[in-house]
Parts: C-alpha cells; sequence; structure tokens
C-alpha cells in the first residue's frame, strides 16, 4: 500500500487484482449485481486518489471497506431518489447445471433466493453492511466497528437487528 501511496502503477494493479473479489462482492451483496463492476471501478479510483492520505497505521481491507461502504451508501441513496426497479432475482444468480431431483426444488431454491434479497434489501444500510461483511466477508467485529466507525457493542447491535429482521421476514420460507 505504501507503494500505492508513491503513486506506484504496478503495485496498485497487483492492489486491485488482491482486493477486487473483495469489493465486487461485497458491492454485488449490498446493492445487486447488475452494476457491481462498475462501482468497484469507482472506488479503486477513490482508492488511488486518496492513497497518499493512507496511514501505515490503518488495516487495508479496513480503510478499502470504508472507500466501499461510503460509495455503496451513496449508489443506495441515488437509487432510492431515482426509484430504479431492481431486475428479477433469477438474474443476480448465475444459471448452474440442474442436479436437483425435480423442478418443483428448483421454483422453491428461486422463491428463496428472491426472497432472501427482498428481505436483505429492506434491511436499513447500516444493518446490511453489518450482514454482509460478517457472513459474506467473514470480517471480525472489530474491523466491522471500523470500517462503520462505531463500537464492536453497536455492530453486535446492528447485528442482532438485522438477524431477527431476516428471520421475521423469512420465517414463511424457514417452517416446515
Amino acid at each position: 500500500m505504501a507503494a500505492v501511496a508513491a503513486g506506484d502503477q504496478h503495485s496498485f494493479r497487483r492492489f486491485v487484482e488482491r482486493h477486487q473479489n473483495l469489493v465486487i462482492g461485497t458491492v454485488a451483496r449490498m446493492i445487486g449485481t447488475a452494476d457491481a463492476e462498475d462501482i468497484a471501478q469507482q472506488i479503486f479510483l477513490n482508492v488511488w486518489k486518496s492513497a497518499p492520505r493512507w496511514r501505515p497505521e490503518a488495516k487495508v481491507t479496513t480503510w478499502l471497506m470504508t472507500i466501499t461502504k461510503r460509495l455503496v451508501f451513496n449508489e443506495a441513496r441515488r437509487r432510492s431518489r431515482t426509484r430504479i426497479v431492481p431486475r428479477e432475482p433469477e438474474e443476480a444468480f448465475p444459471e448452474f447445471p440442474d442436479t436437483k431431483p425435480s423442478p418443483d426444488s428448483e421454483i422453491l431454491e428461486r422463491e428463496m433466493h428472491a426472497a432472501i434479497e427482498a428481505a436483505m434489501g429492506a434491511l436499513p444500510e447500516r444493518e446490511r453492511v453489518v450482514v454482509v461483511l460478517r457472513r459474506y466477508e467473514t470480517m471480525p467485529y472489530e474491523e466491522i466497528a471500523a470500517v462503520l466507525g462505531v463500537t464492536v457493542p453497536s455492530v453486535k447491535s446492528l447485528l442482532f437487528r438485522a438477524r431477527n429482521t431476516l428471520r421475521e421476514k423469512l420465517s414463511p420460507y424457514l417452517e416446515d
């Protein structure tokens, strides 16, 4: 990161290659896959521009996720103002060869994915980012707290509320 901060383009290319899956995955889980790569490009552009301000005492992934969080929140706000209709949930998940025993199970799985995506989309931004960073990116509480600029107990509280909301919204799918 010190080389990136000094303006080394080769180091920046390696930085992007190392962290692009984390950034694209986080963005896709937060606001959908449609524009994830475009937003990731904006994030890395911001990294390049703000690299001289990075300080070695900050963990690189925490700093990167802070930039990611800010841009994702801005994009989510922009989308809510322009009333963009989300794509169909089937488009958010790549097609895999059908290995299921019956067509009904595939339909139920698609319905479950749609319900999960809708429930995640209904969460407040901070709760959604906590769930994504903890569940999908397996970040420790301390790092999530640094990304959000809150305390560890606040992160745990946000995660608790988010999990309860998700459990409530998905309860029809969880009961037998």
